[in-house]
Parts: structure tokens; sequence; C-alpha cells
């Protein structure tokens, strides 16, 4: 299992946010350069093979605010982009993916990234 941070993603990614595309594209490319930048700078790896990889996404908030699991999640699509870049592999890999909130706060996401294996213990592949 690898497991690394990410920075929290920023408010400007939200679907509720309801900004113009173009400022929006701009914090998309911000936030998939942070993440690959964390990926290299952690030195990060996995499996290059062919196997499903199970994603977990644990969100840290930044303050002790009520937030919605859709949303965070949503704010990761270009985070993810940048991880799987920085990993050089394809996000069609990751199955299952799930995500939770911390109750602590700390403004990071934590992610867990491990084989994907079926209740036999028989590894998942594409």
């Amino acid at each position: 299992m690898t497991e690394f941070m990410l920075p929290f993603p920023p408010t400007q990614l939200s679907p509720n946010a309801r900004l113009h595309w173009a400022k929006v594209s701009k914090w998309k490319k911000a936030y998939k350069h942070a993440c690959w930048e964390q990926v290299l700078l952690q030195k990060v790896q996995v499996d290059q093979g062919d196997c499903k990889l199970k994603l977990e996404l644990v969100f840290h908030r930044p303050i002790k605010r009520s937030m919605d699991l859709d949303n965070l999640l949503a704010r990761m699509k270009s985070g993810l982009d940048g991880v799987c870049l920085g990993l050089k592999i394809d996000d069609k890999r990751f199955d299952p993916v799930v995500v939770s909130i911390a109750d602590e706060v700390g403004g990071f996401v934590k992610v867990k990234i491990s084989k994907h294996e079926d209740k036999n213990g028989i590894e998942k592949t594409i």
C-alpha cells in the first residue's frame, strides 16, 4: 500500500462555486500541477502492471465546517489527474474509490493506493 499527502483542494474547484470557466480552468491547472509536484517530491510509486487499484481519499478539512463528500470528490478531479500524471498510470485503474472525511482538521488530503483484490485474494485486472 502506498500513502501520501496532497494539499486540500481549493474552494474555487467546487461545483457550487459557479465561477467563469476561464477562472476555474486556471485553478484546475494550478491544483493539477501542485498534486503532480507532490507525487514527485514524495517519491510515490505504484505497481505499473494492469491490475485494478483501490483509491482511498481521506479529507482533513482546513476548518471544522461541514462539507459533503460528492463536492470534495469533484474538487479532486484535476488533482487526481496530476497524481496519475506523476505516477504514469491511467485513472481508469482506480476501482473502487473510497472517500471519507476525518474528524480532525489539518487542511490536506491523505491518499492511499493499494492493489484491489476480490474476496478470494485474487488481483482484479483491467
